[in-house]
């Protein structure tokens, strides 16, 4: 695994404006949503052979951890001692509560999720738009058709031959490009880039960690691929960015120049644990990837089930 290192802020600045003004989708308003168009969608469905549907998301966790202080809280509310009375109809009903953008569930972060320099994608003051009420512009509303198209799943461990990437390790261009040759794949415009670090599969395997100190994921750099490519999403089984950040005076940069300058739904913390056999075996990594956030029109992300079909 080879370490880019550390950008300084002035770099990163410049890497910013590059990719805002490389990127189908850094000033569009759906952001590179659009470049998934029809005949991309139909081209989609074209990569269907087993009819085989495979969950993409981790199964929400309700336990504290010391990557996730305020977990996910679900509990029955009837019947009231959860015992039914035995005669006569009655519902079993429950509630469910969520910090969208955790550290442990799966979900999609919208387009007003970060704020740069006082403003969201395309330069939209913040104070515009987000209010206790919830935002009202670039919200998870732009994806409530959903987003379907092709998917692409580039697994780096399996590249280096691990089970996961360690900690802190950084994805580069070079490690996506040689994921791609070895896969016999290639990423194109309109895709939904799925990158796999083994996040999902060391915390299922040794247990949770401080991922605010110590997490795998894309170094700032690895973005030119993907504005080169002209890729829709971006997801990963990690939260995208790497931990400590490459950019010391931001903490999470792929996320400033993914959602912020380039228009890209992130979808973090999903797993490709059940995915990833199946590609191996069938010998491809391009799929039908259909992503339905919730109906929740101000809000700045969702919970999300995205489903690969082979």
């Amino acid at each position: 695994m080879r370490t880019t290192g550390e950008l300084s802020e002035a770099d990163f600045r410049r890497l910013y404006r590059r990719l805002r003004d490389a990127s189908p989708g850094g000033t569009a308003p759906r952001g590179a949503l659009d470049t998934i168009t029809g005949d991309r969608v139909l081209a989609a469905v074209r990569e269907v052979r087993s009819g085989r549907t495979v969950s993409l998301a981790a199964p929400v966790d309700t336990s504290p951890g010391p990557d996730d202080a305020g977990p996910a809280e679900h509990r029955l509310t009837a019947p009231v001692d959860g015992e039914p009375v035995g005669k006569g109809l009655e519902f079993a009903r429950d509630r469910f509560a969520m910090d969208i953008h955790g550290d442990v569930d799966s979900h999609l972060d919208a387009l007003c999720h970060v704020v740069y320099d006082g403003t969201l994608h395309g330069g939209v003051p913040a104070g515009d738009v987000l209010s206790p009420e919830g935002a009202s512009a670039l919200s998870v509303d732009l994806a409530r058709d959903g987003v379907v198209g092709r998917g692409v799943l580039l697994d780096i461990p399996r590249l280096h031959g691990v089970p996961w990437l360690e900690p802190g390790a950084q994805v580069g261009v070079e490690d996506l490009a040689a994921a791609e040759a070895r896969q016999g794949v290639r990423v194109g415009p309109g895709d939904i880039l799925l990158v796999r670090v083994g996040h999902r599969r060391r915390r299922e395997e040794l247990g949770p960690w401080d991922v605010a100190a110590a997490r795998a994921g894309l170094h700032p750099t690895a973005m030119e691929f993907l504005a080169e490519r002209e890729v829709a999403v971006l997801g990963s089984d990690g939260n995208n960015d790497s931990a400590p950040s490459a950019v010391p005076e931001v903490a999470f940069p792929v996320h400033v120049l993914g959602v912020h300058a380039m228009g890209l739904h992130l979808l973090d913390h999903l797993r490709f644990e059940d995915l990833v056999p199946l590609c191996a075996r069938e010998g491809r990594w391009s799929f039908l990837c259909v992503v339905a956030p919730l109906r929740l029109p101000t809000a700045t992300g969702s919970p999300v089930n995205p489903l690969a079909v082979l």
